[in-house]
């Protein structure tokens, strides 16, 4: 809104038998402007224009009513794109559109140096790549482009504030120099138009989406590409406990991993009350378990910890208030938080870490669960100096090992 327009909205309100008190009033307004926000510059008329209308009363409630129900049909709109639903509101993921097919063989056809991941610090998928990434010593063999979410929440990249330290930070796409991931996923052969999602596995030198399916991809890093790691002794998936993982992976994906997404996505009350009853029930017997277990499948990290963590370590951030997982804190299960601060305190992993980026992915993006975009302050249980607090969780371990995991 102009200042012209602005002035003209609020001269009705003003008394015109007074030159000076006039002229003193308009001045007063017009400086202002230069010193507040845009938002702050519309609010100004807006609240002039409704001190006109109705005081300093109420809204009338046929106006409460009729807001509501456009808010509530633009809610459901915009929740149906972001999240689709089943008829009675339940969030329903969509598949991932190019999962890896192992059994064709694909990785070892192709020239594993030209490989190049593609993820965003919000996205708790994404991260797993980047731990396991990280573990295995894959670093220098597998370059990583980091996009930011745009204000239309897809994935953009631009030029990002300096590193602190080795913590991870948004940048520019450095195997393609595109603006967007839609950009990239568009150089494909045939092209395509479907969800560009983090992360995406890309082959440089074929132009062509490998895998942006996230389990496929920490599979591959563990076990694939041993042959370019500076860790390949890790295993984070033996043939031995292959079985328990897959059991974990089938209670985790659904009870927590999507299981918070359910909750916060959930369009209707009888979806969230069973998305927060089955989450809750899950956390509870995984808060039992570790009791007696530092890992998962024992004494030793794995692919089901690592999927673990990415979610817990975004419950108390973001899941407790933006989702409404509100029945507990992680910070409430001891053994789920120290458990959580044992793999964080693994070296490699609380770089990959970057709170304040996930924070403002997911308050400054999700529009339809935030739509004043406020962030919070961060919890001080989430912050580094809490995550780092011992948890003695060694003394669990059957075995005498100061580190479940060695890294190089």
């Amino acid at each position: 809104m102009s200042s012209y327009s602005a002035n003209a909205l609020l001269t009705p309100s003003l008394p015109i038998t007074r030159k000076k008190k006039k002229t003193h009033v308009i001045i007063t307004f017009t400086t202002s402007r230069s010193h507040v926000s845009p938002r702050m510059s519309l609010q100004q008329p807006l609240t002039a224009i409704t001190k006109l209308l109705w005081g300093n009363s109420l809204p009338p409630q046929l106006l409460i009513s009729t807001v509501r129900s456009t808010w509530s049909a633009t809610w459901h709109l915009l929740m149906s794109q972001l999240a689709p639903s089943d008829p009675s509101g339940r969030y329903s993921r969509p598949p991932s559109q190019f999962p890896a097919n192992f059994n064709s063989l694909q990785f070892s056809r192709q020239n594993p140096s030209s490989l190049h991941l593609y993820v965003a610090l919000p996205c708790p998928w994404a991260h797993r790549t980047l731990i396991v990434r990280a573990l295995k010593g894959l670093e220098n063999a597998i370059p990583v482009s980091i996009a930011a979410p745009g204000t239309d929440g897809s994935w953009e990249f631009k030029d990002g504030a300096a590193p602190d330290g080795d913590t991870f930070v948004p940048g520019l796409d450095t195997a393609n120099g595109c603006r967007t991931l839609r950009e990239v996923y568009r150089l494909r052969r045939g092209g395509y138009n479907g969800r560009s999602t983090v992360p995406m596995l890309w082959d440089v030198e074929k132009k062509e989406v490998v895998c942006n399916e996230s389990y496929d991809i920490i599979q591959l890093f563990n076990s694939g590409l041993n042959g370019l790691a500076s860790n390949p002794a890790l295993d984070l998936a033996p043939p031995a406990l292959k079985e328990r993982i897959e059991e974990w992976n089938r209670v985790i994906y659904p009870g927590v991993n999507n299981g918070v997404y359910r909750c916060g996505f959930a369009q209707s009350q009888e979806a969230y009350d069973t998305a927060v009853n089955e989450l809750f029930t899950t956390l509870d017997m995984l808060d039992d378990h570790l009791s007696r277990c530092r890992y998962l499948c024992g004494d030793m990290l794995t692919l089901a910890d690592i999927c673990l963590f990415t979610t817990l370590v975004r419950f108390d951030l973001v899941y407790n208030v933006l989702f409404k997982c509100t029945k507990k804190k992680l910070l409430e299960y001891p053994n789920l938080h120290g458990y959580m601060r044992d793999i964080y305190q693994i070296p490699k992993v609380a770089a990959t870490c970057n709170f304040q980026a996930i924070m403002d992915g997911y308050y400054g993006i999700l529009f339809p669960l935030n739509p004043g975009s406020f962030r919070p302050t961060m919890p001080s249980g989430c912050e580094h100096e809490a995550l780092i607090r011992p948890h003695n969780r060694e003394s669990l371990s059957s075995v005498d090992q100061s580190m479940a995991t060695h890294v190089s």
